[in-house]
């Protein structure tokens, strides 16, 4: 996230949340922390904002009345009167213990807080602040002893790695304000308490969001459905990812018609698309707009999982950046052992 710098924290708590199903139990503390030193809320900004991608927001919601999700109501009422953060901060731990029972979720610190001056699309908000850390880290402390030096172990949390979090930001209350959401120790659909139990958002739909979308659909099904449905080679696989790839980076906006004519070609491949996606969408629960402005963002960091390596066995990667006219494959019968021959220019 970027200008944490200028971020104030003006209030901040801890309770001790555990897995009632264990019999653990829920410990709230009474007071906010005292903040004095400069260094100790630097490193606390840090640890609590830098992982969170500003682009990918989120909003609460609810079946019947966004007002009505729990920890909406709760960050409004911290928003409205910051009086109240204590004992509001205090029903949030209560809601996430109650949240917790799945035989997976670990006891863990429950950090609630208020910040000043978070910026989110060129502008600075208060915004509400739940961290949870579940991971502790052993670690070394070397300290004075007589003429010398002892080494002591002790637990600790890494600063570097958040393990949950939702950054709550005071705009657009109506549309259930813009959240922000990590979730880096229960990523399994049976274990999504934090994101789907607790905080009930989903992502707003905007250009990041249907660009992701996109991206994720394309790569599933040149992974998935592609190989099986038509025979096809490792490199072609390949090529379409690369091809996809590249309509994203070279295009400024996203036409499913420009998509399946420029990079899919083939009549029965569009087809097989469009059935793909259908079911994609229903599974995931997800409506993929046709046609938006496609965001460089996003372009960005789904293509570090556009793989475009051709691995052969552990021996060899290929890397393949487009050209499969210039990959041959075949099989060599003296070796008994298939091959790759490839036509090339320049050796650089």
């Amino acid at each position: 996230m970027t200008g944490i710098d200028s971020v104030v924290i003006e209030k901040a708590i801890v309770h001790k949340v555990g897995n009632p199903t264990r019999g653990e139990h829920l410990k709230l503390s009474a007071n906010a922390l005292t903040l004095n030193d400069a260094l100790v809320q630097s490193m606390l900004v840090k640890y609590f904002l830098h992982a969170f991608n500003e682009h990918e927001q989120y909003h609460f919601t609810h079946i019947s009345d966004v007002a009505m999700n729990e920890v909406y109501s709760f960050a409004t009422a911290i928003f409205e009167d910051a009086n109240s953060f204590e004992a509001n901060s205090a029903l949030l731990a209560q809601f996430l213990y109650s949240k917790s029972t799945h035989n997976k979720v670990k006891e863990g610190e429950l950090y609630v807080t208020l910040f000043n001056e978070v910026m989110l699309d060129g502008k600075t908000y208060k915004a509400v602040g739940l961290f949870k850390s579940e991971t502790k880290e052993t670690f070394l402390k070397v300290f004075p002893h007589g003429k010398g030096f002892e080494v002591a172990a002790d637990e600790g949390i890494n600063i570097n790695k958040l393990d949950k979090g939702c950054l709550i930001i005071n705009t657009e209350p109506a549309d259930g304000f813009r959240v922000l959401a990590i979730d880096n120790t229960n990523k399994n659909n049976d274990t999504r308490y934090w994101i789907d139990d607790f905080l009930q958002i989903q992502p707003v739909a905007n250009q990041y969001h249907h660009t992701k979308e996109h991206l994720q659909l394309i790569r599933s099904f040149v992974t998935n459905e592609y190989p099986e449905q038509f025979e096809v080679q490792k490199t072609d696989q390949i090529e379409l990812m690369q091809r996809s790839l590249d309509y994203f980076k070279t295009k400024e906006q996203f036409s499913i018609q420009e998509f399946e004519q420029e990079v899919l070609h083939h009549e029965a491949v569009v087809e097989s698309f469009q059935r793909f996606k259908h079911n994609y969408q229903q599974a995931n629960e997800v409506a993929l707009d046709d046609d938006f402005a496609i965001h460089v963002a996003a372009v960005k960091k789904q293509s570090k999982v556009f793989k475009s390596i051709l691995k052969l066995d552990k021996n060899f990667h290929v890397y393949i950046h487009g050209r499969r006219d210039l990959i041959e494959k075949g099989y060599d019968d003296i070796s008994g052992k298939h091959y790759y021959k490839l036509y090339f220019d320049e050796e650089a």
